[in-house]
């Protein structure tokens, strides 16, 4: 709110009467004429007061008012609110005329404008929704080579200009508001009006119409339709396409029937849809890594509601969706679960990478001012994440979880992120681990772990022969398994050295055979920390002879910065034999450089976290350009993670990464020793 005013007396007047009432309103004080146009189109206000101090001052307010923010409402602060004096102050373009000396009104009117001013914007805003919606499925329909019209009442209502060309038309005003009928030859009406009711009341499937069309010429034209339900300017129509050339008839049915399975306002998926497209992705086997699903809701949203009202809590909502939408993946399937909660499927290469993602979102959204109409206001919310199982997935249990967690991070007071654990409530674990354990000690036992390596390129033009190592298990079937099916079960029962200590002999061999330029070796924080590891790796470098310079051990941020100490001591250890050493997952700590000061790396891995979504983030870039900086001066190589397109890389060569692994690059493929 503006008040402009000589002195700044009305201001905190005002400003007691309403929050006396309850109201936090921020009053910004304007003492003069020239300052107000940039108050206007700088502070977004909700409302202008104006107390004159002569004739003619209410009028020059309101003229600048009119001028540069006309929807914003005016009220005259006038020393007596009398019929005349309100009369006058409507005149120029005043809504009332308000007194201080009567408090009861003065809220009263001051309520009634702002109500009237949000519910405004609101619905102004709903309709621009509604506009945007209507444009995207009326290019969706011109653009398509199908000729498709739009049928109201037996009236064509509008038509694409394939189906122009195909009647011989000059354009779509030739049959825009003329009956349908009029273009069929009388033989085939009856049947055409038969399909248009059934279509209409969801009786006519997808069966074929034959009809026999009459073009601007005279001649007839066999064709064959395909109806569908559909709705124009609000109300339901009948659509009519006409395959083109008889190709692919569903592909464009598909993306109206999908127009329709989606909240025009938000963009996202309605809940029966959402649950559909989330059962069928996970019924397909993941490309790699963990899936999980996430349930958002922003924190004390019916406070929220009771605040700025129903209408302006939907834009708020429409305005976080769209957030969400910026902050997630193509391969992502998100929609709205519920009134309030959005959900999420998942899908990235480890668990941190998960909370990473759901951490920078809930960061985002705290940092962001919302804009509702003319009002701002910040908002917090919460994630709960629920996994979803590799093998044998069940949707109600991941999305129970979710919503567990969501509840639990709301509980914790909101602006955080949960994760339900299983594994101290679900005696579900305990039986899940007790088979996987005799999996994992039998593959062990009969050498069915492999190495799979995915290559690492370089921006340099070169080609460095660098490979990131991964694992994989065989079943008793030699059919692959993968880390995110066993890692769980055999980290909880103290098995990661030993498929590290497999890892490591086999990598030291492929190292000793193939001699590629560098091998990356993970360690779990098991082998980190054992005293033995050094002296049992000189054991394995002696019977495989390997070079140890073509191997590299690489240990995670958050593990190097939770044991500083040990694993400095570990890194001068290997790097003494002529190993070299890593920081993987980098750059999302709390310290990131503080760790490349203290510990001797050789090559920081970029937390494909940071470098998701590089491209059209300016904040990540800078990140991104201080942790590449930092690594120069240390000479320390840097390797950009989980690059998945070439708009990224280019980024990425700007601001001088010198090699980048991901899928972009190559997919992990068999090692051959």
């Amino acid at each position: 709110m503006i008040v402009f005013a000589p002195t700044r007396d009305p201001v905190e007047a005002i400003n007691s009467h309403l929050r006396r009432a309850g109201h936090a309103v921020h009053c910004t004080w304007i003492p003069a004429l020239g300052d107000l146009g940039d108050a206007l189109t700088q502070l977004n206000p909700e409302m202008l007061i104006c107390q004159p101090r002569a004739d003619g001052e209410l009028s020059a307010v309101a003229a600048v008012r009119t001028q540069l923010a006309p929807e914003v409402p005016l009220i005259a602060l006038l020393e007596a609110a009398d019929e005349a004096a309100i009369a006058a102050a409507l005149a120029v373009g005043a809504r009332d005329a308000i007194t201080l000396a009567r408090p009861d009104r003065l809220r009263a009117v001051i309520e009634r404008e702002f109500r009237s001013f949000r519910l405004e914007r609101a619905l102004n805003a709903t309709l621009q929704s509604a506009r945007d919606y209507r444009k995207q499925l009326e290019t969706v329909l011109q653009r398509s080579n199908d000729a498709i019209a739009q049928v109201q009442e037996g009236i064509v209502v509008d038509a694409n200009n394939s189906w122009v060309d195909v009647f011989g038309l000059g354009n779509a005003a030739q049959i825009v508001g003329q009956p349908l009928m009029d273009i069929f030859a009388e033989s085939s009406h009856a049947a055409l009006k038969g399909a248009l009711v059934a279509c209409l009341q969801g009786r006519w499937t997808d069966h074929g119409l034959k009809a026999d069309a009459q073009r601007a010429d005279g001649s007839l034209l066999p064709l064959e339709f395909v109806l569908s339900q559909g709705e124009f300017d609000g109300e339901p129509c009948v659509r009519l396409i006409v395959p083109a050339r008889k190709r692919d008839e569903r592909e464009l049915a598909n993306e109206l029937a999908d127009s329709v399975r989606r909240d025009p306002a938000t963009g996202l998926y309605y809940r029966r849809p959402l649950l559909e497209a989330i059962g069928a992705r996970i019924s397909t086997p993941a490309r790699g890594g963990v899936r999980y699903l996430a349930m958002l809701r922003l924190d004390k949203f019916a406070a929220l509601e009771r605040e700025i009202g129903a209408l302006a809590s939907e834009q708020l909502l429409i305005e976080f969706a769209a957030m969400l939408r910026e902050h997630t993946n193509a391969a992502d399937v998100t929609g709205r679960f519920s009134g309030t909660a959005l959900l999420l499927l998942l899908e990235r290469g480890n668990e941190r990478d998960v909370e990473t993602w759901a951490e920078q979102f809930v960061a985002r959204v705290a940092k962001h001012v919302f804009h509702v109409g003319t009002k701002t206001l910040s908002a917090t919310c919460s994630i709960g994440l629920g996994v979803v199982p590799h093998g044998n997935p069940n949707l109600d249990d991941a999305i129970n979880d979710a919503i567990d967690a969501c509840r639990r991070a709301r509980h914790q007071g909101g602006g955080r992120v949960a994760t339900l654990d299983r594994a101290d409530t679900d005696s579900r674990v305990q039986a899940y681990d007790q088979v996987w354990v005799k999996h994992i000690k039998a593959a062990l036992l009969e050498n069915r772990f492999r190495l799979v390596q995915q290559p690492v390129a370089s921006l340099r033009g070169d080609d460095p022969q660098m490979f990131d190592v991964l694992v994989r298990m065989l079943d008793h079937q030699k059919k692959e398994v993968l880390p995110a099916d066993f890692m769980a079960a055999a980290e909880r029962n103290d098995l990661l050295r030993n498929i590290d200590r497999w890892v490591v002999g086999a990598s030291l061999s492929f190292a000793a055979q193939r001699r590629p330029g560098c091998l990356f070796v993970r360690l779990a924080k098991d082998s980190l920390l054992d005293p033995s590891f050094p002296g049992w790796l000189d054991g394995q470098r002696k019977a495989t002879n390997a070079d140890p310079a073509r191997v590299c051990f690489q240990v995670t941020e958050e593990i190097a910065a939770a044991y500083v100490r040990p694993i400095t001591a570990l890194a001068e250890a290997v790097k003494a034999r002529g190993f070299r050493f890593a920081l993987e997952r980098f750059g999302g700590g709390r310290d990131p450089m503080g760790l490349l000061a203290s510990m001797p790396v050789d090559f920081i891995k970029i937390d494909g976290a940071l470098v998701q979504g590089l491209a059209g983030n300016i904040e990540l870039q800078q990140q991104v350009r201080a942790l590449v900086g930092a690594a120069a001066k240390r000479r320390i190589e840097t390797i950009a993670e989980r690059v998945e397109d070439a708009n990224t890389m280019a980024v990425l060569w700007q601001l001088g990464v010198q090699f980048i692994q991901g899928y972009f690059v190559n997919a992990p493929e068999d090692v051959q020793i």
